[in-house]
């Protein structure tokens, strides 16, 4: 697989967006705001914020397993499920954002440090796909885009765009 330093670097700073965006768009909302949910169906954003932590425990820990490890088969766990394990949607909204960015940075710190070959190193995920194969790259792009669909969502449920 070609790496392209381009798009790392965009996903990078994509990634290092995510906590400001989600930051700047919940400034100035009592936390009862932002656990408000407009009907049955809809999520709050103490909600959005839980999932975006959840895939984030969930994704950046295979990518740092690919990075740890020389081709890791590791178990798929779905962050929707993983939630449910934790206490994110019960915490306080600046509470929750601020263990997102920490891992964040975290994160950040370890992808920063790769080779561009690196982005390349893989894993096979079972429990989901037989065989399904990711690597640091296709699991960092997904992470990004998720992030960016989920902050467009709370700047809609927010009102700001």
């Amino acid at each position: 697989m070609d790496t392209d330093p381009v798009e790392i670097e965009r996903i990078l700073s994509l990634l290092a967006q995510t906590p400001d965006r989600i930051s700047t768009v919940s400034m100035g909302y009592e936390n009862t705001q932002l656990t408000f949910r407009p009907d049955e169906a809809s999520w709050s954003a103490i909600d959005i914020l839980a999932h975006l932590r959840a895939c984030a425990d969930v994704w950046g820990k295979s990518i740092l397993a690919m990075i740890s490890n020389e081709h890791p088969t590791l178990r798929y766990v779905s962050p929707r499920t993983w939630v449910r394990k934790t206490n994110y949607p019960t915490l306080e909204f600046r509470v929750s954002l601020n263990g997102f960015t920490r891992q964040r940075n975290d994160l950040l710190q370890s992808l920063k440090a790769l080779a561009i070959r690196d982005w390349s190193r893989g894993a096979t995920f079972t429990g989901t796909t037989k065989g399904r194969e990711q690597t640091i790259l296709s699991y960092a792009r997904r992470m990004a885009q998720h992030e960016g669909e989920h902050c467009e969502q709370l700047e809609n449920l927010l009102g700001h765009k």
